[in-house]
Order: C-alpha cells, then sequence, then structure tokens
C-alpha cells in the first residue's frame, strides 16, 4: 500500500515535458463503433458502455494484462458476483491504475498476464456475456487499484471510482489520469474494502 501510494502520488505530480504534440496517453476504451455511455451506475462505481457485440475494446494507456478470463460461468441459478462479469480483461495501466472490462464477446489469443500493451491496443472484443445475456450488448468498464489475484477481490476489480468524468476527456482526446483519484478512495475504504452493491 505504501509503495503504490508513493508511486501514485509521483505519478500525479510530474508534469509532461513540453514534447510537440507528444502521443496521448490516454484514449477511449471503445474503437470503431458508435457508442453511449450514462453518468451513473446501478449501485457501485462503474460505467457501462453500450454498442455493438464485436467492437474493439482497447487499452485505454499503456500498460500490462493483469486477469484474463475467458470462460463464461455465469448462471441465474447461483448468480454468483464473481462470474456476473463473464469473459474479462484487466489491466493495470503504467500510471499504477487497474483497467477493467467485462460482458466481452473474445479475446485474442495474445491477451495473456504479463502481455505488455500500448494505449488503443485491441485487448478484446465487447459483447454480452455473464449477467448481460438478453440485455443490449455493452463494455462493463471500472477503474480501481491492483489487488492479489489469488485473492480474488472481484467487487474491486469491477470498479471503485466512476469512470465518466475520464471517459469524457478522453473522448474529447484529454489525458486525465485517475491515478490521483483512485488512490484518494483506496486510502478512505482500504486495499480491501468491504463488498458494496450486488
Amino acid at each position: 500500500m505504501k509503495v503504490r501510494a508513493l508511486i501514485f502520488s509521483l505519478l500525479a505530480g510530474v508534469a509532461l515535458a513540453p514534447f510537440a504534440h507528444a502521443a496521448p496517453k490516454y484514449v477511449f476504451p471503445i474503437s470503431g463503433c458508435t457508442y453511449t455511455y450514462a453518468r451513473a451506475h446501478h449501485n457501485y462505481p462503474a460505467t457501462d458502455i453500450l454498442t455493438h457485440i464485436g467492437c474493439s475494446f482497447v487499452a485505454p494507456t499503456a500498460g500490462v494484462i493483469d486477469e484474463v478470463n475467458r470462460v463464461d460461468r455465469f448462471s441465474w441459478k447461483t448468480n454468483k458476483g464473481a462470474d456476473r462479469g463473464g469473459l474479462s480483461v484487466s489491466m493495470i495501466g503504467d500510471d499504477g491504475v487497474r483497467y477493467y472490462g467485462s460482458h466481452l464477446s473474445s479475446i485474442p489469443a495474445n491477451i495473456v498476464s504479463g502481455f505488455r500493451v500500448a494505449p488503443g491496443e485491441l485487448i478484446a472484443k465487447t459483447g454480452n456475456s455473464g449477467d448481460a445475456r438478453g440485455t443490449t450488448p455493452h463494455l462493463h468498464f471500472g477503474i480501481s487499484w491492483p489487488t492479489p489475484s489469488q485473492s480474488n477481490v472481484w467487487w474491486v476489480r469491477r470498479g471503485e471510482l466512476y469512470p465518466w468524468p475520464f471517459l469524457d476527456a478522453w473522448k474529447a482526446g484529454k489525458d486525465l489520469s485517475p491515478a490521483s483519484s483512485v488512490l484518494k478512495v483506496e486510502k478512505k475504504v482500504g486495499e480491501i474494502p468491504k463488498q458494496v452493491g450486488y
């Protein structure tokens, strides 16, 4: 926690050198399709980006793939929270933030834990797996902090900070980092907070 806090604070305070039009550090996570999203979510912080099945879910920033789930285990009979996302991918950005996308339809074979991605690089295709089956296809997009993968803290992975202010900025071509905001939430609730929402 202390090491990550130091990294967050250092990254948040770094001023970009005046390079002539450097490549963007952040991009909108849907590419090549139309989409809509709301500035709200039902009962925990996340954003559902409504789009079509098979659209490109791209890395919102540079980083490393963290967790990949290629098996849709969701069943309404068991309705387990850990299974609701269906096919999913999370990555840890170079900014120290975890970015998560779920309800996917497919994930390329090269997207595995430890694989490095650049901003805008394809990491999956959108869909309606998990508890999105039978609903409007969408990308469930969550922003949080890294947690130990063996702990399966799925409620942190799915989202702890509302993404829409950052999505608005990235859509407009602005490089707005969620790093300092994520750190504030983690300091408030702890690395593994109590589950809220369903």
